[in-house]
């Protein structure tokens, strides 16, 4: 039996969202750059207000009642990102500033310990630069070989290549969930099978995903996941990394300081049990209770009630956009994200960003930090629309009649 979605009150939705009554240039904001960070709605706002205000001190160091709250909240906020992505416990979820320093760990701590001279790390054609550099440090550092999964102009990965591509001295995987450039939505579950067969550690970048669809990480059998608040109507500065038990106990910490220790002696320092030990210093104590804040309100929403309508926004954005005398839209994938990068013959991604900027219209242009896409398509930039649950068929038609005018100027 098929259960219809009640679709979501957009217009009670983006009263939650105080940047949207704004004006820009004179018009209203138009804010079509969730993939770069999505808005924060009030309840976020106020939860990391309330704490700063009136519970604020640190964590897991002091016997007073306002430290021992503070603790409790900042632990209630892991519990709901284990319950979020689906692990099997909090002892599998670190906190970090972002999705960025979650992969950087993953390649520092774990990437040390299985990586050696002559080894293979393969990742996709389409990593964002997060999923790329740490891996290239890795493998300058261990004398190891970078390896690609090349993609089809469609933007959809070649999968028949991994069979050639996995060899004995495959050790690491990495691949994003959902290109942050084409919207592309990986099939992660069947390459982490493959990779697992072959007896190869998967890590996904997670980051582009979780704003967009419901990730079970037990069922994708990944073996690290990352993400960054900020993409989930969340705070910056702060991300969580799942990672499988068994690793995480293995692993040495990446950083030292306070709060992953057991002792400290001149001779000796022993550690914390995970996630503990990868979390020296203070946390970001407000931004991961105003995390826990955000998972509350999406999963309010529904995740399905927010994929159906950002599906529903960009097939309209892109049939609207497609037949823009002179605009390519760039990934056509069959399964992908609210995500819309095109480039316009004659110009350039940063003045037509510019432009839209001019009648309000907040889009992204650039690289996306993913210049090897851009090589793969033969272009130095992109502009990129990206729709949230708050985003209107009215905010397209806006972005459509800014582009139009922008290809006006250019004549």
């Amino acid at each position: 039996m098929t259960t219809t979605l009640q679709p979501l009150d957009v217009a009670a939705i983006r009263k939650d969202f105080p940047l949207l009554s704004r004006t820009l240039n004179g018009k209203p904001v138009i804010y079509l750059d969730s993939a770069v960070s999505g808005q924060m709605p009030l309840a976020v706002i106020e939860r990391m207000s309330h704490y700063e205000r009136e519970e604020h001190t640190n964590v897991h160091r002091g016997v007073s009642t306002l430290s021992q709250e503070a603790t409790d909240r900042f632990e209630e906020a892991r519990e709901k990102v284990r319950a979020f992505l689906g692990a099997a416990s909090t002892r599998e979820i670190v906190w970090t500033r972002g999705a960025t320093e979650a992969l950087n760990l993953v390649a520092q701590s774990f990437g040390r310990m299985v990586v050696q001279a002559g080894d293979e790390i393969l990742l996709s054609a389409m990593e964002h630069h997060a999923n790329i550099v740490p891996w290239q440090m890795l493998a300058q550092e261990k004398g190891a070989t970078i390896k690609v999964i090349p993609m089809n102009d469609a933007g959809e990965l070649i999968l028949e290549s991994l069979d050639e591509l996995i060899t004995e001295r495959t050790r690491i995987l990495g691949v994003t969930h959902v290109s942050n450039v084409l919207g592309t939505v990986n099939p992660v579950k069947e390459i982490t099978a493959r990779a697992h067969a072959r007896g190869v550690s998967v890590v996904v970048d997670g980051a582009q995903a979780v704003p967009h669809l419901a990730v079970d990480v037990r069922d994708l059998d990944a073996d690290f996941y990352a993400f960054s608040g900020h993409k989930l109507s969340g705070p910056t500065g702060i991300g969580a990394l799942y990672g499988k038990l068994a690793h995480l106990e293995a692993m040495p910490p990446w950083q030292g300081g306070g709060s992953m220790i057991r002792s400290v002696s001149w001779e000796k320092t022993t550690y914390m049990p995970a996630p503990a030990k990868f979390e020296a210093g203070t946390p970001p104590i407000a931004a991961a209770i105003g995390l826990g804040a955000a998972l509350d309100y999406v999963q309010a929403l529904g995740l399905d009630r927010i994929a159906a309508h950002e599906h529903e926004l960009l097939a309209y954005a892109t049939e609207r956009m497609a037949v823009i005398p002179g605009l390519r839209i760039l990934g056509n994938a069959k399964d992908k994200a609210s995500v819309l990068s095109f480039v316009v013959e004659g110009i350039h991604p940063h003045d037509l960003g510019s432009i839209l900027d001019s009648e309000g219209v907040v889009v992204r242009a650039g690289h996306h930090c993913a210049q090897p896409v851009m090589t793969r398509f033969h272009i130095p930039a992109t502009t990129r629309a990206s729709f949230a649950y708050f985003n209107t068929r009215e905010e397209v038609d806006i972005l459509v009649s800014a582009v139009m005018k922008a290809i006006e100027l250019f004549k």
